[in-house]
């Protein structure tokens, strides 16, 4: 397996050594049991393959501008492959949208090395283990919550802007942005599809823009409740913010 992709030399580097971090966590027993239990039994169509089964990191350049946070890999998606996004339907969606404004060298992500880039953009999320029925619990979001900290730190001399996917991802970011040394309003900004919100960074630094955007799950893909173009107009508004290139 590959862990990470892509992480320029003189920047970001650090990133390696978080990754393979995350990937030995054993802190919460249930995400544990669940995922090494997803491992071994498989879902027919892939009982040929080898399942990753343990946290997945992040994935993208470690001198990214633009982060997009989801909510927890996929059972048989990123559980699966061992990268964030890969092989399930909610990261087709991604991967199509992000592909189409420029910020992935592919449409689609199959594995973990097939060679797929993202320009200027992270992926990650604030749950690291794929969790049972897709809902990690809260006490589980807060013992994860320290990778995502340390995460934004180590990416924080060019991270100028966050993707945030789904209310739980929301509230989970909020205050890991506050441990990471953003200042986020006493009344915490609501979640919203479209929603907007600009962090200034308390030690007199870059500010951060966080941009809501309903998650990619296939409950919302398939009523029509985010559309592909609602997704793409939320990535280029945030890369826009981010100061990338977008089509």
């Amino acid at each position: 397996m590959v862990l990470g992709d892509g992480v320029h030399d003189g920047a970001g580097g650090d990133l390696h050594t978080l990754d393979a971090e995350i990937t030995r966590c054993r802190a919460c027993p249930r995400l544990v049991a669940w995922r090494e239990e997803v491992g071994r039994v498989k879902r027919a169509a892939f009982a040929d393959e080898e399942y990753w089964a343990r946290p997945v990191p992040g994935f993208g350049p470690g001198d990214a501008r633009l982060l997009v946070l989801g909510l927890a890999p996929a059972a048989h998606g990123g559980n699966r492959t061992g990268r964030m996004f890969t092989g399930d339907r909610a990261g087709d969606v991604l991967f199509r949208a992000l592909y189409d404004v420029g910020l992935a060298s592919a449409p689609r992500a199959h594995t973990a090395d097939d060679g797929l880039r993202l320009y200027g953009t992270r992926l990650t999320s604030p749950v690291h283990c794929a969790p049972p029925a897709n809902k990690p619990t809260p006490l589980e979001r807060d013992a994860c919550r320290h990778w995502l900290v340390e995460e934004l730190a180590l990416l924080r001399p060019t991270l100028r802007a966050v993707v945030v996917l789904g209310a739980f991802g929301w509230q989970a970011a909020l205050p890991a942005f506050t441990a990471a040394d953003w200042t986020v309003p006493r009344r915490r900004p609501a979640f919203g599809h479209g929603a907007r919100v600009r962090l200034a960074a308390r030690d007199g630094g870059k500010p951060l823009d966080v941009f809501g955007c309903y998650h990619v799950s296939q409950r919302n893909t398939f009523t029509g409740r985010l559309t592909p173009e609602m997704l793409r107009g939320v990535l280029r508004e945030a890369a826009g913010a981010a100061g990338v290139s977008v089509a």
